[in-house]
């Protein structure tokens, strides 16, 4: 291989990582039941690309203990189903991480399935964060 193909082969994987990372759409929910984060969770698996979901196991202790829900979803891929209204049995904090396009689009399907209650928007350079509180319509 030539030094020329392996840095272009370098590059082409660089360009498809960058683009990848503007489009994943990082999603943790809390103060919210199994049943409630995986309504969420089904609607936006419905629309886009479900890259990566870690479940909370069994607590150790009986004590109460916070819980975060959190699954990547890439906003480039996936399903395009139309979202619809879907019951929730209480308020879910959410928070969405990713490129400014892709929290925006990740926003909007919620929109569609939930009333959403904006708290915050933390922008950075190439990324934000949006807090969110949603409820049944």
């Amino acid at each position: 291989m030539t030094r020329r193909a392996a840095r272009s082969g370098r590059e082409e994987m660089s360009d498809v990582y960058d683009m990848h990372i503007d489009t994943d759409v990082t999603v943790q929910l809390s103060d919210c039941n199994r049943e409630d984060a995986q309504a969420v969770f089904d609607v936006l698996d419905s629309v886009y690309a479900l890259e990566d979901m870690t479940a909370p196991g069994p607590a150790a202790s009986t004590a109460p203990t916070p819980t975060v829900w959190m699954a990547t979803f890439d906003t480039a891929g996936g399903r395009r189903e139309e979202a619809r209204p879907v019951p929730l049995s209480a308020m879910v904090g959410a928070v969405l991480t990713g490129g400014y396009h892709a929290v925006d689009e990740v926003e909007k399907t919620l929109a569609a399935s939930f009333d959403i209650q904006s708290l915050q928007s933390v922008s950075g350079d190439q990324e934000t964060e949006a807090r969110l509180l949603l409820a049944s319509r």
